[in-house]
């Protein structure tokens, strides 16, 4: 074989090697699944009847785009938008919607350090949004909305819980 073709052989090899690779890195990437997020559904909507709440849950993905959208029964239509919202706004900033909340108004309510975020479209700024993290990788988030903000976010939580054991 002559040099050319050696050369030609070997870059192939190595091209396809490379792609290989990139395939497999893009695999081991954690991913929410909808079926994660229909088990996440149910356990919220069991504690939310539970408490005798009636609400609506969002799931999005790691993109804030939207994965499950669930509304039980007599949950107020109002609460479908900012169930939504609170699921992108932890998606967007990887932190609960309560901390959002913190950051704009300060934990006496008085006013936080970045007062203005409270006003931005699209970020909700009050608890029942959680992000999902699988390790130290966001993989998306949970909100809901349609009880107190504190009984969304315990809803919220309940969700994530169910799935604890395929987030490691």
């Amino acid at each position: 074989m002559n040099t050319r073709r050696r050369f030609m052989l070997t870059a192939v090899i190595v091209a396809l090697l490379g792609i290989a690779m990139h395939a497999h890195a893009l695999d081991s990437k954690p991913v929410l699944s909808l079926d994660m997020a229909k088990k996440m559904a149910d356990a919220c909507e069991a504690k939310a009847k539970a408490e005798g709440w009636n609400l609506n849950i969002a799931i999005v993905d790691a993109g804030a785009d939207l994965l499950l959208f669930r509304r039980m029964p007599n949950a107020f239509l109002g609460s479908v938008d900012i169930a939504i919202g609170k699921a992108k706004t932890s998606s967007h900033f990887p932190f609960p919607t309560r901390m959002i909340a913190n950051i704009a108004y300060g934990e006496d309510g008085k006013g936080g350090r970045v007062p203005g975020i409270a006003h931005v479209d699209g970020v909700i700024a009050f608890a029942g949004g959680l992000p999902i993290k699988a390790g130290d990788a966001l993989i998306g988030a949970i909100g809901t909305s349609g009880a107190t903000a504190d009984q969304d976010e315990q809803c919220a939580q309940a969700g994530i819980d169910a799935i604890a054991d395929m987030l490691k």
